[in-house]
């Protein structure tokens, strides 16, 4: 349950909290509505830690999580923030009888802790360094520094060690900067470490000449021997520099080197090398305080810093980190930032002060610590945007840090601790950059939010507006969700038509497609307006085509013309854009205009009204509208019929044949046009390959007609195979009938396997084109040869009674015999005329007899050779010995069943199935996964009687006589399943690396 203290803390907090910037009235966000679901809440929340300190608090350091609170009964408290119910105590009193802690300074990685130690009146005893490591609760005492007392340490941000701090700076209350090393080895400080530092001191000339005790690297005063109060180095990226930033109450020094040897030590002792004899340089201001401290921010832990501040009297002196290799300062963009005035009320008589007693940066921000309350500071523009006033219960503030790890604020009073939660800073720095005038800054904070962005682009254009750079403005307000016609008024009212056509033309790139009346809106405007530009200087200027004005604005027309918007927009609106060109007298746009969007039907539609059929051709041919060549074709084939035929083939395959085929079929009446046409058809059939069946049939109707010649080398040329031709073979032979083609008709009827028609036609013709047909049929259709032939033998011998060509056919096909063609003779031819025909025909009966005797003959020597075989095999054993093994497994053949082919191969069983069953194929693999099924069966069966027995024996052996027809009817290795697996390989692709691995 929160306790009263705490609510009256968290009401405090409240009641002083800044409310977040409103969103700017004077910026218009036209085109968003303002929604928010959750209320972003304060950048800044403090929380109180659950802690009851024993004693008043002095001092506490923080880093990665650990944290160090000493406290003014000698006790040091440290806590693991990640296990915050587990803390330690370690009690320092014997290392401080006479003396106080002065300083706590923590290492980045939160193992490495330092504490100074001060005498508490006089100069007795001398001050004294001790060091304790995270893991150990023993103090050890860096004796070599007793004397000095340790005012800041330079941690090195580069050590990822848990055991050593590697090179660390030490600056004194005297001026005065040690290098050293310090840490532990098997829980023993680093004496060896040290020693070595302090044996190279004769090698260290102070600036002024002075030696000094200890390990000595630089002695930042003269004679005024300055406090330093922060130090802090960092090696510069994709260098061997380092820079080292040293404050002391009123000065900033900035020290850059090189480090040539990064093994010699002291390591920074070469970057102070060159600063001992120069002319020092520093950043001096006015400081009567006792104090001044010096914060870094750091993005994250072991990266540079991004930005640093420096607390004095006069304020905060903020700069940017630039750390470049080339680089004499890295403090850049230093500015002076003025801490806020708040009421101190300590007695009776108020007082006020502007100077925080410590601070921290964040990235935007900066809290102020005063004694009872804390502010925050925009770092950009000084606001104040957050307060928070604590009680004297908690006593009164004593200082705030930052946890460079975690990034973690924490600030603590003399009794109690809170921490600081930082949510959001960024949220509103996009509004100070537009305040500021930085627009790309701010663009970069609006962290995507469109209605952030679209203040900032009209802030943007209104400025450039204001500074009459009136384009960019135009380029920007078209961005913006701003009222299009305020901002097109703007212009007008300045008479910027160039930049208002700017802005329309923006805003036309960002319309959508379906956006179809803004763009028309849009179009014709800027079409007025450059008609309205370019009509002035044509009015002004009768060498108009010279002016280099003039020029310009046409070649931005053009280029406006070509948007794909505007060419849809004008097509669209054609007649509307076109009475607007004519309106101002702009005929040469007029006619672009008209070439650009190919508008060309209406021009034709005009020469042929005319009869000016030549113009009307050259319109067409110079126009890219392939359907124009469509609608006009008839009429100017009609009147033009060669240069037309010549334009269309000039467009090649750009032109279908098809789409023309009316405007073709409508102008062939008489033997001119048809000519022509048929050369276009030519063109599309043997140069363009068509394969249209509509175009074949009319250019061959037209063979028919004008060209009969050219019939019979068409249908040769498209072949004999009615699937390869391209025109319809009925067609083609009505058509020749038609017109009395018989030679046509012949090939016709053959291509569609009218053979006996065919060879009639041909008898008509010539004998010798009926042998032809004859021969075309397949050669396994010996029945219809024949017939064929017997009909042109019959034409022969009855029509012409020519017995000596009749007795040729005999030759020329060896199908007919002298027997198929005798009955075709008259009874009253004598038998000398067929007596070469019947011998012949007779010693080839003879010779057909001999062949088959000799074929019974070795059929029958075979045969006994077989019986032969099968008696030698019966007698036929193999012996199998006890140390014979299978092939394929290579285990005792004697331990399994097994099979013995008569090659010598010899396989388990189970080896055999295993290995042939990937061979057969699935109906065999289904055969024998059934087989052997039923074989488990039966040997499971319980024998009940003999009768049972015998049946089962019986159908046991059918189906191992069955398995073994499978697997065994052949050898694995010699048998012809093997020959046809040659194809695969020996090892497959699954198991191809595991084999490669075992043979390398």
């Amino acid at each position: 349950m929160t306790s009263m203290f705490d609510q009256y803390e968290q009401a405090s907090q409240r009641s002083k909290q800044v409310p977040a910037p409103p969103i700017r009235p004077d910026i218009s966000t036209a085109g968003f509505i303002q929604m928010k679901l959750q209320d972003d809440g304060p950048i800044f929340t403090k929380q109180k830690v659950n802690f009851l300190p024993s004693d008043k608090i002095l001092h506490l350091a923080v880093s990665s999580n650990a944290i160090v609170i000493a406290m003014a009964n000698n006790i040091l408290l440290r806590i693991d923030m990640k296990q915050p119910d587990k803390t330690e105590e370690i009690d320092i009193s014997k290392y401080a009888l006479s003396m106080k802690i002065s300083g706590l300074f923590l290492d980045p990685l939160g193992h490495h802790l330092l504490i100074t130690l001060v005498p508490r009146h006089g100069d007795n005893p001398p001050p004294e360094l001790f060091y304790l490591h995270r893991k150990t609760a023993k103090l050890k005492q860096a004796g070599k520094f007793k004397g000095h007392e340790i005012t800041a340490v330079g941690w090195n941000f580069s050590n990822a060690s848990e055991t050593s701090s590697g090179p660390i700076l030490l600056g004194t209350s005297k001026g005065l900067i040690f290098e050293t090393e310090i840490g532990l080895e098997n829980d023993k400080l680093f004496n060896t470490s040290l020693e070595q530092y302090w044996r190279q001191l004769p090698n260290y000339l102070p600036l002024y000449g002075s030696k000094e005790a200890g390990g000595l690297v630089f002695d930042i005063g003269k004679n005024s021997k300055p406090p330093i109060t922060g130090i802090e180095f960092h090696k510069i990226p994709n260098s061997d520099k380092y820079v080292i930033i040293v404050t002391t109450l009123m000065r900033i020094y900035q020290y850059i080197g090189a480090v040539g040897n990064p093994e010699e030590k002291p390591l920074l002792q070469q970057v102070f090398y060159r600063y001992l004899n120069a002319q020092e340089t520093f950043n001096e201001v006015i400081n009567s305080l006792p104090y001044s401290k010096m914060q870094f921010y750091y993005p994250f832990l072991g990266v540079l810093p991004k930005s640093f501040g420096w607390l004095t009297e006069a304020g905060i002196l903020y700069a940017q980190v630039d750390a470049k290799p080339d680089a004499k300062y890295v403090l850049v963009n230093q500015r002076m930032l003025t801490c806020p005035e708040t009421s101190l009320m300590g007695s009776n008589v108020p007082q006020t002060t502007s100077v925080p007693l410590s601070f921290v940066l964040t990235e935007f921000h900066a809290l102020l610590l005063y004694p009872d309350h804390v502010k925050g500071i925009s770092l950009l523009n000084q606001e104040l945007i957050f307060e928070d006033v604590y009680n004297d219960a908690v006593g009164k503030l004593i200082g705030i840090t930052k946890d460079p790890a975690t990034r973690s604020i924490w600030a603590y009073s003399e009794r109690a601790v809170f921490k600081y939660k930082v949510t959001k800073e960024d949220r509103n720095v996009w509004q100070v950059y537009v305040d500021k005038g930085e627009f790309e800054l701010a663009k970069q904070y609006c962290r995507d939010n469109p209605a952030h962005i679209d203040q900032v682009l009209v802030k943007q254009a209104e400025m450039l507006f204001k500074n009459k750079e009136y384009e960019k403005s135009a380029l920007i307000y078209a961005d913006t969700h701003s009222s299009f016609e305020e901002v097109s008024l703007k212009f007008l009212q300045e008479w910027q038509i160039e930049a208002l056509k700017t802005f329309l033309r923006k805003k036309l790139d960002g319309l959508k497609t379906q956006d179809k009346t803004q763009i028309t809106m849009i179009v014709i405007w800027v079409t007025e307006l450059f008609m309205n530009q370019m009509g002035a200087l044509r009015s002004s200027n009768t060498s108009y085509l010279h002016d280099s004005q003039y020029t310009e604005l046409q070649k931005q027309f053009d280029s406006f013309l070509t948007i794909p918007k505007v060419e849809e927009c004008i097509r669209r609106n054609r007649s509307t854009i076109y009475d607007l060109m004519a309106s101002h007298g702009d005929k040469d746009n007029l006619i672009c205009l008209t070439i650009m969007h190919c508008n060309y039907e209406e021009v034709i539609r005009q020469h042929l009204y005319k009869n000016n059929y030549l113009e009307a051709l050259g319109v067409l041919k110079s126009q890219n509208n392939k359907d124009l060549f469509y609608q006009f074709a008839g009429i100017l084939l009609q009147e033009l019929p060669r240069p037309t035929v010549a334009v269309l083939i000039s467009q090649g395959s750009s032109l279908k044949p098809a789409k023309l085929l009316p405007a073709l079929v409508s102008c062939n009446s008489d033997e001119k046009h048809a000519k022509e046409i048929i050369k276009y058809l030519e063109f599309c059939v043997y140069k363009q390959g068509s394969q249209e069946q509509a175009i074949h049939n009319f250019l061959l109707s037209l063979y028919a007609r004008y060209k009969q010649g050219e019939v019979m080398r068409y249908i040769s040329s498209q072949g004999q195979d009615i699937s390869m031709v391209h025109y319809d073979v009925h067609y083609a032979l009505r058509l020749c009938q038609e017109v009395g083609l018989t030679e046509a008709c012949v090939q016709l009827s053959a291509l569609l396997g009218l053979w006996t028609t065919a060879v009639d036609l041909a008898l008509t013709i010539s004998v010798d084109l009926a042998k032809q047909i004859a021969a075309m049929p397949s050669d396994h259709d010996d029945e219809l040869r024949k017939k064929l032939w017997l009909k042109i033998a019959e034409h022969v011998v009855r029509e012409k009674d020519d017995i000596q060509q009749a007795m040729e056919f005999l030759q020329h096909c060896d199908l007919v015999r002298i027997e198929d063609i005798l009955p075709f003779f008259s009874d009253f031819v004598t038998i000398d005329h067929f007596k070469e025909a019947i011998c012949n025909s007779l010693q080839e009966y003879n010779q057909h007899i001999q062949d088959l005797k000799e074929e019974m003959q070795e059929a029958t020597k075979a045969a006994e050779l077989i019986r032969k075989d099968i008696q030698a095999f019966r007698t036929r054993c193999t012996f199998v010995h006890a140390r014979d093994t299978c092939n394929t497994c290579d285990v005792q053949l004697l331990l399994r069943p097994f099979y013995v082919f008569p090659c010598g191969h010899k396989f388990h069983s189970d080896c055999l199935v295993a290995a042939l069953t990937p061979m057969l194929s699935m109906d065999q693999r289904t055969k024998l996964a059934d087989l052997q099924r039923q074989l488990t069966a039966i040997s499971n069966r319980p024998e009940d009687t003999t009768s049972t027995i015998s049946v089962s024996l019986s159908t046991r052996d059918q189906i191992k006589a069955d398995i073994d027809e499978l697997v065994a009817s052949e050898c694995l290795y010699c048998g012809e399943l093997m020959i046809e697996s040659i194809d695969k390989p020996f090892i497959e692709e699954e198991d191809y690396e595991r084999v490669m691995k075992e043979w390398t």
